[in-house]
């Protein structure tokens, strides 16, 4: 099966830069985003932001279509297994807010199309025959990822289908939505800077994580998803619409 190609995705420039001596350090997206939620106490927290609405990571409910991923599969993958092992006993392993992973174990996506409003959910019912229009595609998770936004979050990149072309924007254009060229389902999260050596580590675990398979996808359905936070934690989904 093949898949859309890093040269034809925006992971590769979107990836933290980390060069040697380098300690990674919260940007003010993970201050006021995350950081609440994962460690409200930490001096670093960005309370209230109410320019861009945020209350301790808290906002008006935002709506998106996204792919879901099951964590019962996801769980049962023998390499995600072994990112989750090598995670527990490293350096950074104390700065993983584990309780988190475990509370956003229902919840877990990546975002096909976002931005599509606040407040009450928006009216699928136009979409339907759109998506009945586009079929199922495969898509293949792989990682871990660290991007340049939201710095003190780590993801898994999603890899759509290669079905002439990428088959994640044909969704996309077939809804008349932005086609983009990042999926990513965020995953674990820090509750502390980390040092120069803890850094370090990361960057080679990075790199040895970075095209390794994880979880293949039968993307068959899309949740139209509103959140109050960008944790998903206060989430509902408010419709299931199917592909084909």
């Amino acid at each position: 099966m093949p898949f859309v190609t890093d040269e034809n995705l925006g992971y590769r420039a979107s990836e933290t830069p980390l060069p040697p001596g380098s300690a990674l350090r919260f940007d003010d997206a993970y201050a006021r985003a995350h950081l609440p939620l994962a460690a409200p106490d930490h001096p670093d927290v960005i309370r209230e932001d109410a320019a861009r609405g945020y209350a301790m990571g808290l906002h008006a409910m935002r709506w998106s279509l996204v792919i879901p991923v099951s964590w019962e599969a996801l769980s049962a993958s023998p390499a995600f297994q072994a990112l989750e092992a090598e995670l527990r006993v490293s350096p950074i392993a104390a700065k993983l807010a584990w309780a988190m992973e475990t509370r956003r174990r229902s919840v877990l996506h990546a975002t096909l199309c976002g931005g599509l409003g606040q407040g009450p959910a928006p009216d699928a019912s136009a979409w339907r025959p759109a998506l009945k229009a586009v079929p199922p595609f495969t898509a293949m998770l792989r990682g871990l990822f660290s991007g340049n936004v939201n710095l003190g979050r780590f993801y898994l990149k999603l890899y759509p289908e290669d079905r002439d072309g990428n088959a994640a924007q044909a969704v996309q254009r077939a809804l008349g939505r932005p086609e983009t060229a990042l999926y990513l389902m965020g995953w674990h999260m820090l509750t502390d800077h980390l040092d120069a050596a803890e850094t370090a580590w990361l960057a080679g675990c990075l790199a040895r994580w970075r095209d390794r398979d994880i979880l293949r996808l039968e993307v068959r359905e899309l949740h139209l998803m509103g959140v109050r936070d960008d944790l998903a934690l206060d989430s509902e989904v408010a419709e299931r619409l199917s592909l084909g």
